[in-house]
């Protein structure tokens, strides 16, 4: 290879390098901006519905979660519902409902993320066809989590995980396990509010 051949080739390789670092920065941020971006936050009522879709156990906290079920991020969630059901021992009521369209079958919503619902004790796992459960509590984003005390008053809406698809210690898991053990100050405003991180439950 000739000197003038050597210094093509060198011009070329530098002018990819030069053009590929800003397009992987790029990437890079915009990935970043997505898995911190939250979700629409719920807008649930603050005390259990008179008449609702889904029955509680009287005396006992209710644990609400809403679920796409092709939502990867969901994935996350889960795992951190699995650590405050493991702490919970036995004295909270978990629901898990698993958002299915009109006109599919039951089997559109047994993923891999309905079989990981349905694998963690103590936690119940439903077909939230139409997503009319989810309406009922005012909830827009896989993920959300809803905390109900033992009168039926809410006192926790968000999600339980940092940013989209992070597993690991969050916010919204210290608090869920905080108010279960009585270590929040009952003169607090409730409910206690964080992000969700999750993907739209009307997504078909």
């Amino acid at each position: 290879m000739s000197l003038l051949q050597a210094l093509k080739k060198q011009v070329v390789i530098t002018a990819v390098v030069a053009l590929w670092i800003p397009a992987v920065a790029f990437g890079v941020n915009v990935l970043w901006k997505y898995s911190m971006t939250p979700g629409q936050p719920a807008a649930p009522p603050l005390n259990w519905p008179a008449r609702p879709p889904v029955k509680r156990i009287e005396g006992r906290p209710t644990l609400l979660m809403f679920a796409h079920p092709n939502c990867q991020c969901t994935s996350a969630s889960l795992g951190e519902l699995a650590i405050i059901m493991a702490h919970a021992a036995g004295k909270l009521d978990a629901q898990v409902f698993v958002y299915l369209p009109e006109h599919e079958a039951s089997t559109w919503a047994t993923t891999d993320l309905w079989q990981a619902a349905n694998t963690i004790p103590g936690v119940r796992v439903f077909e939230d066809r139409e997503a009319v459960v989810a309406k009922s509590f005012g909830t827009f984003t896989s993920g959300q989590t809803l905390l109900y005390d033992a009168m039926g008053r809410l006192q926790f809406k968000g999600g339980i995980t940092a940013y989209r698809g992070h597993s690991g210690d969050n916010e919204g898991r210290r608090l869920i396990a905080a108010l279960l053990r009585g270590a929040i100050p009952p003169q607090t405003s409730f409910p206690l509010v964080t992000p969700v991180f999750g993907c739209s439950l009307r997504v078909e």
